[in-house]
């Protein structure tokens, strides 16, 4: 019996039936490995210790300490050298991979070792015998140009190694991508194989948080947002204290957010801590949708989904708010004058839209104000939450003027609701009482830096209010104080919406004193705003202007 095969077996004994989070090591000395391995220890299930991120020099020196700490570790460990193709750290030929794991004494000291399908084959195609413990490897693939069209004869070459483990990871540009990943995991359950299958990337999200209730034999989470090894890995952290992992099972009532991008939101924070506060067994989980009706269509309709799942409702944003409403069974009357539904309910087996933002968009305004019933207002954008405002306005009686940089949907706008518009660019907003950001420009992230006006052209107005509400301080808000404008931020909107959406989803009034405290935390929350700006520098400029491109005018 290896060293460590009592510790393992008895690891897995009795964490059955136990959601198990794996945190990667990814560090370039020995001495960094060995104080990360400590830390991965109180907050995973299992260390992957990832030797292709050492420092050359470290990696030539220091593998009887890498054995050291394999050896000592607190929790099951897996050994993983992987080659840069398959998202590693440095180049490595099959020449360098095979001897590495020729080295018997470092690999029997994991309690896993990670050997990709490549390698595997091609020990295969040599008649030469993997020199390793099948029962303790994990076969691996990893593909980060999306998902391929092949992905079950991968599976199948897998399945052909008697390997403990499987291991697929595909990179995701649409939520739907993540389906075909679920359905390895369906697949592996019925044929008796260990599987862990993710989505990597934003819109993959899913697959890390509810791959355990499915049948994964673990997830991945990060030490640290900064120490991710995969697009979209989230922190061990946050599975646990955000998403509650551990307790989310096949029963778990699923709700989300919908829209593009949606790596900014706080609304995970403030649904999960309402559920929780409220004792409800469900999970708000970010869905990145590039084509809102395939979506609509293959994951959530109950006619036509395909995946099984306790789907409640969605929480919709930007810029999805109109194109769902072609796809829904119902929709109230003030979301239909609106133009805009921005939560969809999940009953009697057909999907029924609403729209929250309107009440929550004009309470804090009518605070501040009193009545908006003589004011004169301006609205910014042309999109779902233009609409809300606008339709707002109308309904108090007041007067109001759309501004947008695409005049032809400014004025389209406009006109449904009996106000006039007019061009954005060169715009002053002399002698408005209020002047409503109502696009996303501004948002943490991409568009952080972006402002819908300059203090130049706020100059001569009252009182300005940005429905963007991460981060609390935009730049529009610093512009609108810099003209001498009251300001307004969009935090009070959110958790008002929020708290509505609660009791769409859930018929009980929502525990509102947790959702602020919730967004409060968030938003204070640094870890989230670094992660949100290495998204921003990941993407490359055409990226960046394609999406703002599609956004600028809606929210």
């Amino acid at each position: 019996m290896r060293r460590n095969d009592h510790r393992l077996v008895v690891y897995l004994m009795e964490s059955e039936p136990k959601v198990r989070i794996g945190v990667p090591v990814c560090e370039r000395s020995i001495d960094a490995v060995a104080e990360a391995c400590a830390k991965a220890a109180e907050v995973g299930d299992l260390i992957e210790l990832r030797v292709d991120c050492l420092d050359p020099g470290e990696f030539e020196n220091g593998l009887p300490e890498i054995k050291k700490i394999l050896n000592a570790s607190a929790r099951p460990t897996i050994l993983t050298f992987r080659p840069a193709e398959q998202g590693g750290q440095r180049s490595l030929d099959h020449a360098s991979r095979s001897a590495f794991w020729c080295m018997r004494e470092y690999p029997s000291a994991a309690d896993f070792i990670d050997v990709e399908l490549d390698l595997a084959q091609r020990f295969r195609s040599s008649n030469t015998p993997l020199p390793l413990d099948w029962s303790h490897i994990i076969c691996s693939h990893h593909d980060f140009a999306g998902v391929p069209a092949d992905l079950d004869q991968v599976y199948q070459r897998m399945a052909s190694f008697p390997a403990r483990i499987l291991k697929i990871a595909v990179r995701a540009d649409d939520v739907t991508d993540c389906l075909p990943v679920f359905r390895l995991l369906d697949r592996a359950r019925q044929e008796d194989r260990e599987m862990i299958a993710i989505a990597m990337g934003a819109a993959g999200t899913a697959t890390r948080i509810l791959g355990p209730s499915r049948g994964a034999f673990l997830t991945y989470g990060a030490l640290k947002s900064d120490r991710a090894t995969a697009p979209g890995q989230i922190t061990a952290r946050e599975l646990r204290d955000l998403y509650r992992i551990d307790s989310v099972d096949r029963q778990t009532q699923i709700t989300g957010l919908m829209g593009l991008p949606v790596s900014h939101s706080i609304s995970p924070h403030i649904h999960n801590a309402a559920f929780q506060a409220a004792g409800v067994n469900a999970v708000y989980i970010p869905f990145e949708v590039r084509d809102v009706g395939s979506f609509l269509k293959r994951m959530i309709n109950p006619r036509t989904r395909e995946i099984a799942w306790n789907l409640r409702g969605l929480s919709v944003t930007a810029p999805h708010k109109r194109a769902v409403m072609d796809h829904l069974d119902w929709i109230e009357p003030a979301a239909q004058e609106i133009g805009a539904v921005n939560t969809i309910v999940v009953a009697q087996g057909a999907l029924h839209g609403y729209n929250t933002d309107a009440v929550a968009l004009i309470r804090p305004l009518l605070q501040r104000t009193g009545e908006l019933r003589a004011l004169r207002c301006a609205v910014i954008g042309a999109g779902g939450a233009a609409s809300a405002a606008l339709w707002c306005i109308r309904h108090q009686g007041s007067s109001a003027t759309v501004f947008g940089r695409n005049i032809d949907k400014a004025s389209a706008l406009a006109q449904r609701f009996g106000f006039g518009s007019k061009k954005l660019d060169g715009a002053s907003f002399v002698g408005f009482d209020v002047v409503i950001n109502a696009t996303p420009l501004g948002t943490a992230g991409q568009l952080q830096d972006k402002t819908a006006a300059t203090n130049d052209q706020l100059r001569g107005a009252r009182l300005a209010y940005d429905l963007v509400y991460n981060p609390i301080e935009t730049r529009f808000s610093r512009e609108a104080r810099q003209a001498g404008c009251e300001t307004l931020g969009g935090l009070s909107m959110l958790l008002a919406q929020a708290a509505e959406q609660f009791k769409l989803w859930m018929a009980a009034d929502a525990p509102d004193g947790v959702m602020s405290a919730a967004a409060a935390r968030a938003l204070a929350d640094d870890r989230l705003n670094r992660r949100l700006q290495s998204e921003a520098r990941s993407n490359s400029g055409s990226e960046i202007r394609n999406r703002e491109s599609k956004t600028a005018n809606d929210q």
